[in-house]
């Protein structure tokens, strides 16, 4: 297993963290557009305060490791691979906690051809301590607005992790399913798991509209996002989100397995 020291040489290496592959003008466009209140980049969340430009870059600066000089407009964006370790050993406390408890939980990614890499081995070793990890609405329709317009998708689980694929589009190990930053494919999950009659989940698992729809619904929840999605971590300054994990959220799923064996590890879920 990775020490902390490897780990974060991992994450320089891989580009996780340190100079990342998303760009200094893709954040600063993320964050206006957070700040004009667009449904794109909010991803499910409500937020409480106002949230001003200034405001987030100084709040992405202290969580994230961006650079908090308004003067900067172009570049690689940076990750701070200390914070990014950080949030990991906090990740992993409460998994472990949740592991030990046995309570229900629900995986779920917008990333599917990125991030399974991170969430499958998590929910292997969820299951295998008796955790419930839960699957409702297993091919049920959600309508989700893309560029094209609004597309029918599916949602569907892969090695118990939540995801939605669009109707009409083969799907394969290379591509489990689409990107998505909705938050509709976690409200239909839970939706089905209230009409079903349980269980809910305790603690949910994810990123994108998985992540801020199920804290902004008062559901425990944490996981990874990038320097460009300030819902996550706005999510978690307003306390909605437990933990948030900088990280970049772009690379091959390869690349993250050394982080969910670190947290297994952490955690005591590793054998």
């Amino acid at each position: 297993m990775l020490s902390a020291g490897a780990l974060r040489a991992h994450l320089l290496d891989a580009r996780l963290a340190g100079a990342v592959a998303t760009t200094r003008e893709k954040s600063l466009e993320r964050y206006r557009l957070f700040a004009a209140g667009d449904p794109r980049v909010l991803l499910g969340l409500v937020p409480e305060a106002e949230w001003t430009v200034p405001r987030l870059l100084g709040l992405m600066a202290g969580a994230c490791g961006v650079s908090a000089d308004p003067g900067r407009v172009a570049g690689p964006e940076t990750i701070d691979p200390e914070r990014t370790v950080a949030a990991l050993e906090a990740f992993a406390e409460r998994l472990g906690r949740a592991a030990r408890d046995r309570v229900p939980v629900l995986l779920g990614t917008g990333h599917p051809d990125r991030l399974l890499g991170f969430y499958a081995p998590l929910a292997r070793a969820l299951s295998a301590a008796g955790c419930p990890v839960l699957t409702p609405a297993q091919g049920r329709r959600v309508d989700i607005t893309t560029r094209f317009g609004v597309r029918p998708h599916r949602i569907r689980y892969v090695q118990g992790v939540a995801l939605i694929h669009e109707e009409g589009v083969r799907t394969g190990s290379a591509a489990p399913g689409a990107h998505s930053h909705s938050p509709l494919p976690v409200r239909a999950v839970l939706d089905a798991a209230a009409a079903a009659g349980g269980p809910l989940p305790e603690l949910v698992v994810g990123d994108h509209g998985w992540l801020c729809g199920a804290g902004q619904l008062g559901i425990e929840a944490m996981g990874p996002a990038d320097a460009d999605d300030p819902a996550a971590f706005v999510a978690q300054a307003e306390g909605r989100v437990r933990v948030v994990i900088p990280v970049d959220d772009g690379a091959s799923p390869d690349r993250y397995l050394p982080l969910a064996g670190y947290v297994l590890n952490r955690s005591h879920l590793s054998h």
